[in-house]
């Protein structure tokens, strides 16, 4: 979105984002037409759910600082929770990472269901043009079921060489890679082994899995808006780069609940379902034992296992769907997290026992608590102090920024009444992002998302990416900014620290904090420009 002082002004009268708000139901629950593709909501108590369970679930969350963005609980079919923490909101779609490999086992299934395939067919009998002169032994015994359970017998994840490789055929540099052990024998968590199921069901149908899900799952469970990341030659990733929104996320774990019927109409057989959610092979990562690690409980048809006789779909930084078949609930959750076994630990232990009923009776205080805690959920914006005495006087100024790597030319920074916008001006053109002072404000922006490159699938808005930035006064002469993608699980601090005729200008993405990095874009020298 690029804006003109005049709109940029204008815009800065409008009021602040609204916040994601839980509204109050009646204690019987309701159901929202279906032609909306909305789930049923209800109170927690009409489910069986004790209220103050899921309010320690969320108090837990924002304690421990794990940095959800979203949840939603379910109960018998029907939400009794949900929240967004601002500026995250339900109408957005979300990168799921490897969430999106349950998708993709789901279109195996589908494929397998309609006799165009079976887990036992070999894996080279799909791709006869693109295996290697030599065959060996072992890449000729790979199964499907092998690529679904992560026992394709390779040492390590063959992604990097798929993505990183000089082959645009990311189907001949999987089949080329060197297969270590007997298939079947030897699970290694395995991005690669998942973009090969969707490359067979892209092969087999004349169709992405995107498209082959569009009226299998998609259209039947009401989601729309999706995309997903795809190789150089238009498949799917398969193992990463889905986006959907949080509440379809919760319609994918409500269909396997219910194993596969939806609506009165079957769309994935219960065997399929059975298969892909047991423990298929012993499964590696986390810390500790089985007591207390969520990683070691076995892995399936790209689903773990979990304690407390549960499954899920996963993803990097805390996408998660956790399905409890004994409980008849799952809840659904999107974040960017470092502590992804402390998420599901504060599912173990306050979720469960809600879902169990510890807390029932009713309590009305509890509800109310909840209901007001979850209409208020938000990430903090940048601090700001008092305007600096410096902000008159640097507003729209032109920085000339000296040579750099990444090719940038200028920088300005532009304030309003409450809120500044910044732009920034590289080989590629101008960019810029929209903040609050204090406060978040949504905009878009043509701005990448570091460090990832995010998808060359086309989508909607072409080049443009949702984005909330909030910006403040650190002191007199440090501005910083943060700017949230709203539509992915990651956001970015950029500091300006001014000086008497020039600037600095140091990004920071959220990965390298969170994970206690350190940002490898050098730091913007500007000088300003007469």
């Amino acid at each position: 979105m690029n804006l003109n002082r005049r709109d940029f002004l204008q815009q800065l009268g409008f009021g602040a984002a609204g916040l994601a708000i839980a509204s109050t139901l009646p204690a019987t629950g309701w159901a929202i037409p279906a032609k909306t593709g909305k789930l049923p909501r209800s109170l927690p108590e009409s489910q069986g759910v004790a209220p103050s369970g899921l309010l320690d679930f969320v108090n837990t969350i924002e304690a421990k600082k794990l940095n959800i963005h979203s949840m939603m609980v379910l109960r018998h079919g029907r939400v009794v929770a949900e929240g967004w923490w601002a500026p995250y909101a339900p109408q957005y779609i979300h990168t799921l990472y490897s969430l999106s490999k349950s998708f993709t086992s789901s279109a195996v299934g589908m494929a397998v269901d309609e006799k165009r395939l079976t887990v036992e067919d070999k894996v080279v009998s799909f791709f006869p043009k693109d295996v290697p002169a030599t065959i060996s032994a072992n890449l000729a015994a790979m199964r499907v079921k092998d690529l679904l359970t992560m026992s394709t017998g390779h040492d390590k994840d063959t992604t990097p060489a798929l993505r990183g490789g000089t082959d645009n055929n990311w189907v001949k540099s999987f089949l080329a890679q060197p297969v270590d052990h007997e298939p079947g024998t030897f699970y290694m968590y395995n991005s690669g082994a998942t973009y090969m199921l969707s490359a067979i069901v892209q092969k087999l149908t004349g169709q992405t899995v995107l498209d082959y899900l569009k009226p299998r799952l998609f259209g039947p469970l009401g989601i729309e808006g999706m995309d997903w990341e795809v190789d150089p030659n238009g498949i799917n990733t398969g193992g990463w780069g889905l986006r959907i929104r949080t509440e379809d996320i919760a319609k994918f774990g409500q269909l396997y609940l219910q194993k596969g019927v939806w609506n009165g109409k079957r769309l994935i057989s219960e065997a399929w379902i059975h298969d892909a959610t047991r423990k298929e092979v012993d499964s590696k990562g986390g810390k500790g034992d089985a007591s207390v690690n969520d990683w070691i409980q076995g892995y399936g048809y790209q689903f773990w296992r979990c304690r407390n006789d549960a499954y899920r779909a996963d993803g990097a930084f805390g996408q998660f769907c956790v399905v409890l078949p004994k409980e008849d609930a799952l809840i659904a959750i999107t974040a960017e997290s470092a502590n992804t076994q402390g998420i599901l630990n504060a599912i173990w232990d306050h979720v469960l026992p809600a879902l169990r009923g510890t807390g029932l009776p009713s309590d009305k205080i509890k509800q109310a608590a909840l209901t007001q805690k979850l209409a208020t959920l938000t990430l903090p914006p940048s601090s700001s102090q008092a305007a600096s005495s410096i902000q008159s006087k640097i507003s729209s100024k032109t920085y000339a920024v000296a040579d750099n790597s990444l090719h940038v030319k200028d920088v300005t920074l532009t304030f309003g009444k409450d809120g500044c916008i910044f732009k920034l001006q590289d080989d590629q053109g101008d960019h810029q992002v929209l903040c609050g002072m204090g406060r978040w404000r949504d905009s878009t922006t043509t701005f990448s998302v570091a460090p990832l490159s995010l998808t060359p699938t086309p989508v909607p808005n072409g080049p443009n990416r949702k984005v909330a930035g909030s910006g403040g006064w650190q002191d007199d002469n440090t501005f910083v900014m943060t700017w949230r993608f709203i539509e992915t699980a990651h956001y970015e601090t950029v500091t300006c620290r001014f000086g008497a005729d020039g600037v600095q200008v140091e990004f920071q993405n959220s990965i390298s904090i969170i994970t206690k990095g350190k940002d490898k874009r050098p730091v913007l020298e500007g000088k300003a420009v007469a």
